[in-house]
């Protein structure tokens, strides 16, 4: 029935990869204070490289409370 390249379990194995990836980036800007939901543009193939100098250099609302 599945002969071809793409077997059932490869859709597991991508789906499992994609929470490794999405998880911890949904934890880290929620924590720094942003949307969550901006953790799914690390999917975004060069808009991830962008995301993360963001991330890095931008003022995090979390702090900005905290102080």
């Amino acid at each position: 029935m599945f002969e071809g390249l793409f077997q059932p379990i490869h859709l597991l194995l991508i789906l499992v990869i994609a929470l490794v990836i999405l998880v911890p980036y949904w934890k880290i800007f929620k924590k720094a204070g942003f949307a969550p939901a901006l953790s799914l543009l690390m999917f975004v193939p060069l808009v991830n490289i962008i995301m993360l100098f963001f991330l890095a250099f931008a003022e995090w609302p979390a702090l900005k409370k905290s102080a």
